[in-house]
């Protein structure tokens, strides 16, 4: 259980151990909360012992009588204030007037409880306090970790397009000094790599692209009727050239037509994603099989390949942002690390799921099960 710090500061002896009784069990609990909050109770009969113990202790909550010996209530909520410390005050005095009250507000009180009060009006106080600084505390937090994430992203980029850019200067200082002589067919393998290496930088632009605009929402989503398999037979042309090169065969199996609501793009991105990596992980003379099928209401899509495969480690990261599997395999292959982390994204958008299976040496697999209904709560279509 977590538990803040509470002031009691009242110069009666009975006021501070009755707040005492009525706080020590009591707790607060919230729907985003991991655990309830209780309360360490402390307490002070006068404003200067009530200052000394905030200059040495962390202190959440002051629950501060306004009437005092000595310097007064306000006085020591001013001072709070001028430290800029992160307390919050409830004033609580049998003085209890407008006046008193709203000069308590200006001054930076969060709630004002006049005497007598009952334990239920103090529960009630501590309850909606505790539940504004578990807010306050947490969006912190989050703002936190978003400027850190921001950082090790702009990192990550920076170090992902800093590395082509630098062997495309590279490549054309080659040219510029004639390295190779002035025959334009000496320097053909320099620009294959230069184009190796805009390809790949063009790769890394638009995942990003796709990135931000799911994670900002703002990407426009169009929904319609939309055949899978018709776009699963389109990613396969697209990537038959890449295919040839790797001396891949690519085979796709399963039904002719599978339609559901979706977004064509969207779709596209995900298909094209599992293919294009089946291929780029495989072995030289392997294979890829695409399985689209329809299961009570469920669309299936499976990839299969036979290339280099993962272990364990390297599949629990597989998702996340940024991840590329690095060994003596892969050093050669270049890719964004972004890809399946975009397809992990779309298929939840969906309230799909995705999941992997691979062996080292033997290959991976791939499954995307989305709901497939259409918007009149259709089942897709399952012909054969």
């Amino acid at each position: 259980m977590e538990k803040l710090t509470v002031l009691v500061v009242d110069d009666e002896a009975g006021i501070r151990s009755g707040i005492e009784r009525i706080l020590r069990k009591f707790s607060v609990d919230y729907p985003f909360m991991d655990n309830v909050i209780g309360y360490n109770i402390e307490s002070a009969p006068t404003g200067e012992e009530a200052i000394s113990f905030i200059n040495n202790n962390q202190t959440d909550i002051v629950l501060l009588d306004n009437k005092l010996p000595g310097i007064q209530g306000n006085d020591v909520l001013e001072y709070i204030n001028q430290k800029q410390y992160d307390t919050y005050v409830i004033m609580i005095t049998s003085h209890a007037s407008l006046e008193v009250a709203v000069k308590a507000t200006k001054n930076g009180a969060y709630d004002f409880v006049p005497k007598p009060f009952t334990p239920q009006e103090l529960k009630a106080a501590l309850e909606n306090l505790t539940r504004h600084i578990f807010l306050k505390r947490m969006t912190s937090q989050l703002n936190k970790e978003g400027k850190q994430i921001r950082f090790q992203f702009l990192s990550v980029m920076s170090h992902e397009l800093k590395a082509p850019i630098n062997a495309i200067e590279g490549y054309i200082k080659m040219m510029q000094n004639r390295e190779f002589g002035n025959k334009m067919d000496e320097y053909d393998e320099i620009i294959t790599r230069l184009k190796k290496r805009t390809e790949s930088m063009r790769g890394l632009i638009m995942d990003m692209l796709d990135l931000t605009q799911i994670e900002s929402g703002k990407k426009k989503r169009e929904l319609a009727k939309t055949d899978i398999v018709k776009i699963a037979n389109s990613a396969i042309d697209m990537m038959k050239p890449f295919a040839i090169q790797k001396d891949v065969m690519i085979h796709l199996h399963g039904n002719d037509e599978l339609k559901m609501q979706a977004d064509p793009d969207e779709l596209e991105i995900i298909l094209n994603n599992l293919i294009s990596n089946a291929i780029k992980y495989n072995k030289q003379g392997g294979k890829v099989d695409c399985n689209i099928r329809a299961n009570k209401g469920f669309a299936t899509i499976t990839v299969s390949d036979t290339g280099i495969g993962m272990n364990k480690t390297e599949q629990a990261k597989l998702f996340n942002e940024f991840v590329r599997i690095k060994n003596e395999k892969t050093k050669n292959i270049s890719g964004s690390g972004l890809g399946l982390s975009i397809v992990k994204k779309l298929v939840d958008m969906y309230n799909g799921d995705i999941n992997v299976c691979s062996k080292p040496e033997e290959g991976s697999s791939f499954t995307v099960i989305l709901p497939a209904y259409t918007n009149t709560g259709e089942e897709a279509s399952n012909k054969k």
